[in-house]
């Protein structure tokens, strides 16, 4: 019996998702609004209304990260692709924000170089065992990424008060889940199975 043929798309290589469906699209609107974020929040030393802007900005941008996973989840659009492209579209919008806040002295610099080192590391670990597998988003980086959108937020807001105890411990939080999924997230990986033998990766 001839089977029938399959949809004439290039989409995902376990899935057959197609790559530009929109999940994906919400994750490369929230890349591109990046470079326009951080041309936006050095303007705005002084200017609140530019802050506002620039606030509204990385709120439009963080809001894309959960709507295009419940997308994908819903609809089930999940692709390779967007399982890359989305925790890079997260640092990138993350690494900005807190780099920006740092050089206006709003945010302290060892709290931006915990953050961005265990980004930076664990990205490079993710493309390290990509041939054995993409490791999804757990519940904790979930967490991570909440919480660190939370304080930048607050931080972001020209207002005082209230605000600032807001982003205090908003940061807190996300510098503790952001070493903690770390090390779960390198554990994980070491789990992933090793296609050239039948344990774990060494």
């Amino acid at each position: 019996m001839v089977q029938p043929a399959k949809p004439d798309y290039v989409g995902d290589t376990e899935n057959d998702v197609p790559i530009l469906n929109l999940p994906n699209i919400l994750t490369f609107i929230r890349l591109l609004l990046v470079p326009v974020f951080a041309f936006l929040l050095p303007q705005s030393q002084d200017s609140d209304v530019i802050r506002w802007w620039a606030t509204a900005v990385f709120g439009i941008a963080a809001i894309t990260d959960f709507i295009d996973g419940f997308l994908a989840r819903k609809y089930k659009l999940i692709t390779n692709v967007g399982k890359i492209a989305d925790p890079i579209a997260d640092k990138l919008l993350i690494g900005t924000a807190l780099i920006a806040l740092s050089l206006e002295s709003t945010v302290s610099w060892w709290f931006t170089a915990i953050i961005l080192t265990r980004e930076i590391a664990i990205t490079l670990l993710r493309f390290k065992v990509i041939n054995r597998g993409v490791i999804p988003a757990s519940r904790g980086g979930k967490a991570k990424t909440i919480s660190q959108i939370v304080a930048i937020l607050a931080y972001l807001v020209p207002l005082d008060g209230w605000v600032n105890e807001v982003a205090f411990v908003a940061m807190w939080s996300a510098v503790v889940l952001t070493v903690a999924t770390g090390i779960d997230y390198v554990f994980r990986a070491y789990r992933l199975p090793d296609p050239n033998n039948s344990g774990p990766g060494e």
